[in-house]
């Protein structure tokens, strides 16, 4: 059974973004050393802009071949004329309520019930499910969720887009991995205990 993961950047306040969601100030922390940690160990997370200019386009997924993410995380890529951000993996899925259509036919819209969804995509085989974000959608998913990784970056802004909206509740996670990279950011993983 496949596994969703929560892959996400975090300042060390526990947020993604300003309280517009926009993150542009995470890429200040986005050193060399750290790029070639993602390039090496997550490839299939860098766009498919990012993986031309690192030179990996023909890198294969490592850990996942689908990728879920929400509308508006979704948006950013879209605005400048990436429609497939992440083509070089066999599935990509952007929830939303409000597009009518898809802008790229290697993205799928999924405007039902994205917990069915996901517990169906869970079931193929495959590689792991990349929960991209954001906030709401990982809010909509805290029971689905089988692992966080989580990049924090040496920053803290005080308010802005949480992690996820999910609500109080105690979700016991055990460490599984971390690394430290010379630019402050750390990349640590959990498995959620069930």
């Amino acid at each position: 059974m496949r596994k969703l993961t929560y892959f996400i950047a975090t300042t060390v306040d526990g947020f993604i973004g300003a309280p517009d969601g926009d993150a542009d100030f995470i890429h200040s922390f986005l050193d060399p050393e750290f790029i070639g940690h993602l390039a090496a160990e997550y490839p299939e997370t860098i766009s498919a802009m990012g993986r031309t200019q690192l030179g990996i386009e023909d890198v294969a997924p490592k850990r996942f071949d689908a990728v879920l993410m929400g509308r508006r995380t979704y948006e950013p890529g879209l605005k400048v004329g990436m429609t497939s951000p992440y083509g070089h993996m066999r599935e990509q899925y952007v929830v939303s309520r409000t597009l009518a259509a898809t802008p790229d036919p290697q993205v799928t819209l999924i405007g039902g019930d994205v917990v069915e969804k996901v517990r169906e995509l869970k079931a193929r085989d495959g590689l792991g499910i990349w929960l991209c974000g954001g906030a709401d959608l990982a809010g909509q998913l805290a029971d689905e969720i089988d692992e966080y990784v989580v990049k924090t970056y040496p920053v803290v802004v005080g308010t802005g887009m949480p992690m996820s909206r999910a609500g109080f509740g105690v979700r016991p996670l055990e460490l599984t991995g971390c690394t430290v990279l010379g630019g402050g950011q750390t990349i640590t993983c959990y498995t959620v205990k069930r």
